[in-house]
């Protein structure tokens, strides 16, 4: 797919969404603390980007030392942090455009692995560009991780961000690769690389709490017609179990799943008793270079 350039509002749109996302990075990076209630945290940040006028582009991801993405607290969950490392990942939009970064909150004294995922992440920022294979990003993410002595994790990537959909192509992988597309000016990639000191493959868990509409279908069943209602305001972005109001929402998102009208997205996680760190910005690819939208987070640019 051929990428035209970006006309001024959509640019300034992916400005504004990056603002806010950095903004409440901030202050919830400093919030992730032992003792502290997840869903106290993710609510937070889910209320301070509604209340500067932006959207959600997806739930808050607190994902706890070897969970690498797609966990976010239950309605009524009651788990606090501990002395774990915690990869906070925050979507953005403004009218559809997308700002998407992570940072990796530490206590559990593993330092090299936060900052193993925050110099790849660099190297790969310094390395993107038009023209530039998606490949070539990958190697200089590799090459870093792989020098602090960990591993990527190869089975997640980066990826593009269209108007509306936080996951597009370019897929940007965690490693070299020899055959790889070209980035392109016009095109918006999220760049996330994630390190590890297991084996650097994540499978699916069992926890699911994020979801997002896969089609319009009608369905038969009360609670679910009525969740269908509110999930389509969120636009066909993933949404959380506890956005949606009434009793018994798990069964209707149940029904819904059965029905291929949604999808679940399980928590996708290392081996037991690993580490994995994560890091990750959003870029404009101009013509002549990068811009990055997400510029400002404290202890990591």
């Amino acid at each position: 797919m051929s990428h035209g350039p970006l006309d001024d509002d959509a640019v300034e749109s992916y400005r504004e969404a990056g603002a806010v996302l950095v903004e409440a990075m901030n202050e919830a990076r400093d919030m992730v603390e032992p003792g502290r209630s997840q869903l106290e945290v993710a609510e937070w940040v889910e209320d301070f980007v509604r209340e500067q006028g932006a959207g959600l582009a997806f739930p808050v991801n607190l994902s706890v030392d070897a969970e690498a993405s797609h966990a976010t607290p239950g309605r009524d969950d009651d788990a606090t942090f501990g002395e774990e490392m915690v990869c906070l990942d925050i979507g953005v939009h403004v009218d559809g455009y997308i700002a998407d970064a992570a940072v990796t909150v530490d206590h559990t004294g593993t330092t090299e692995l936060v900052e193993a995922a925050e110099m790849a992440l660099e190297a790969a920022v310094d390395e993107a560009g038009p023209g530039v294979p998606v490949g070539v990003v990958g190697n200089a993410i590799e090459e870093v991780i792989r020098g602090y002595g960990y591993t990527p994790v190869l089975n997640l990537s980066g990826h593009g961000v269209e108007r509306y959909d936080a996951h597009t192509e370019p897929n940007v992988p965690n490693r070299g690769v020899d055959r790889s597309v070209a980035l392109e000016p016009g095109q918006v990639v999220a760049i996330e690389p994630f390190a590890t000191d297991g084996r650097g493959k994540v499978g699916e868990g069992t926890d699911e709490e994020i979801y997002e509409l896969e089609r319009q279908r009608s369905v038969r069943d009360r609670r679910a017609r009525q969740a269908l209602e509110e999930i389509e305001t969120f636009e066909g972005l993933p949404f959380a179990a506890r956005w949606l109001s009434g009793d018994r929402v798990g069964m209707a998102l149940r029904r819904l799943k059965q029905a291929n009208v949604v999808k679940g997205y399980p928590v996708l996680k290392e081996a037991d008793d690993t580490l994995v760190s994560q890091a990750e910005h959003t870029l404009v690819i101009t013509d002549d270079g990068v811009e990055v939208t997400t510029e400002g987070i404290h202890g990591f640019d």
